[in-house]
C-alpha cells in the first residue's frame, strides 16, 4: 500500500487545477517502481548531475544478484504523472538511533554516491516532506551524499528550509578528472607530475616482456566478454582467496554482468583492458551515465603488482578521455585514500551526515546521535584492522 504526501504550492490560483500539477511523495516497493521503466529511464536522462546507482538498470541489477530485495521501498515525487525524483531507501537499527529505527538510502558495495535521483530542484521540498513520512519523523543517517554538487548541497539547503536540522559525522575527498581541451592541458602543471612519470616508467617496464596494448570496449558482444575476463582475473586475486570476489558465488557472478554487461539504455558498462600479448594485465569496469564514467571495479594480475598495472591502466583511461571524449568527467567510485588522488586533478567532497527534522529536537539531540555514529565508524574501523593483523 502506498502512503502518500501532498503539498500544494500555496498560490490564489484555481485549487483543482494547483492539485493536478502540485508534486506529490510516495513510497512504493522496487518492484512496483520496476514496472514504470520508461519513466525511471526518463528521468535518469535529465537528472541533476546524475549518478548510475538508484537508475532502473542499476537496482535491477542489485534485484537480480539477490543485494536487494523486490519489496525494498523507493521514494519517489511525481509532479502532472512525471517522474521526478527517486531514493530507494530502508530503516536500520543502529548506535546513532539509540536502538530505534532511523532511515538511511540503499547502500551496497556497489553504491558510492547516494543522493536522490532528482529531476527538477523545484520539487525538492516536497522530497524533504517525503523524507519525514518515510521515516515516519525519525531522523535519517545518510552516508555518501556529495556535499559540493547537485542535488546534494540544494537538498540540504532544502532541509534546512524545512526546518530540520544535519551535521556531519566523518567526510573524504573523491578524486574526479574533468575533461580539458586535450591530454596536453591535463597534463599542463599537473600537481603530481613525477608521479606520472614514475607511471610512465611503470609502462614501459610492462613492455619489455611483450606488447603492451590498451583496449576500449562498449559494444554488447565484447563488453559481455570483456565482464568474463575480469571475474576470472577478480577471482585469481586476493579477493577470490578471501572469497570476496565476485565469480565467487552465482548471485556476484549474476550481478556482474547485468550490471556491466549493458551496451544502451540510461547507463551503459564500459570495459577498458591493459593487455601485454592479448593476455589482460589489468581491467577496468565502469558505469556510464549523464556525461560521467563511473570506474566501479578494477582487477589486476598480482604477479605484475611492482609495476601497478592497474594505476597505468587508469592513466590510459585518462588520455583515452581526452582523446576520444567519450565522457565529459571521470568518476573515480573511490572511499578516502585513493591512489588517483594523485593522478586526477579535482575532488569532491563526500560526506555522511545525520539529519533531523524539527531541528533536531527531541530526547537524544542531533549533537549527541552524530558522537555515537563517530564512535560506532571508529569501532568499525578498528576491529576490520585488528582482524588484519590475524
Amino acid at each position: 500500500m502506498s502512503v502518500r504526501v501532498d503539498v500544494t504550492n500555496g498560490c490564489a490560483a484555481n485549487a483543482s487545477a494547483a492539485e493536478a500539477v502540485a508534486p506529490r511523495a510516495e513510497c512504493v516497493p522496487l518492484a512496483s517502481l520496476l514496472a514504470e521503466g520508461h519513466a525511471w529511464d526518463d528521468l535518469a536522462g535529465r537528472a541533476l548531475d546524475p549518478h548510475p546507482y538508484y537508475t532502473r538498470p542499476v537496482m535491477e541489477a542489485h534485484l537480480a544478484g539477490g543485494l536487494a530485495p523486490d519489496g525494498l521501498s523507493v521514494l519517489v515525487v511525481r509532479r502532472g504523472g512525471r517522474l521526478e525524483a527517486v531514493l530507494p531507501f530502508r530503516t536500520t537499527h543502529d548506535l546513532c538511533g539509540l536502538g530505534a529505527p532511523v532511515a538511511q538510502p540503499f547502500l551496497s558495495p556497489f553504491v558510492t554516491t547516494t543522493a536522490p535521483l532528482v529531476g527538477d530542484p523545484a520539487i525538492l521540498p516536497t522530497l524533504v516532506d517525503g523524507l519525514r513520512m518515510a521515516a515516519q519523523g525519525r531522523p535519517w543517517r545518510w552516508p555518501l551524499l556529495a556535499l559540493d554538487t547537485a542535488p546534494g548541497a540544494a537538498l540540504l539547503a532544502a532541509m534546512v528550509a524545512k526546518g530540520w536540522a544535519w551535521g556531519e559525522v566523518g567526510r573524504f575527498c573523491r578524486p574526479v578528472c574533468e575533461r580539458y581541451a586535450d591530454h596536453a592541458a591535463f597534463l599542463d602543471h599537473h600537481p603530481h607530475r613525477s608521479r606520472l612519470k614514475d607511471l610512465r616508467r611503470r609502462q614501459r617496464r610492462l613492455g619489455e616482456g611483450g606488447a603492451v596494448t590498451f583496449t576500449s570496449l562498449t559494444e554488447a558482444a565484447p563488453l559481455a566478454e570483456a565482464v568474463e575476463a575480469f571475474l576470472v582475473l577478480e577471482r585469481a586475486g586476493w579477493k577470490g582467496r578471501a572469497r570476496t570476489a565476485m565469480a565467487c558465488t552465482p548471485a556476484g557472478a549474476t550481478f556482474a554482468r547485468r550490471l556491466f554487461g549493458r551496451a544502451d539504455g540510461p547507463v551503459r558498462g564500459r570495459a577498458d583492458i591493459l593487455a601485454r600479448d592479448g593476455r589482460p594485465l589489468a581491467i577496468s569496469l565502469a558505469l556510464e551515465t549523464g556525461g560521467t564514467a563511473f570506474l566501479l571495479k578494477t582487477a589486476h594480475d598480482e604477479a605484475e603488482r611492482a609495476q601497478a598495472p592497474g594505476l597505468v591502466l587508469e592513466a590510459e583511461i585518462v588520455r583515452a578521455l581526452h582523446e576520444t571524449g567519450f565522457a565529459s568527467r571521470l568518476d573515480s567510485a573511490t572511499l578516502g585514500g585513493s591512489a588517483l588522488e594523485s593522478l586526477y586533478r579535482e575532488q569532491v567532497t563526500i560526506a555522511e551526515i545525520v539529519a533531523a527534522p524539527d531541528a533536531g529536537r527531541g530526547l537524544v539531540g542531533l549533537g549527541r546521535r552524530i558522537r555515537l555514529a563517530r564512535f560506532e565508524n571508529h569501532a568499525r574501523r578498528e576491529a576490520k584492522r585488528l582482524l588484519g593483523k590475524r
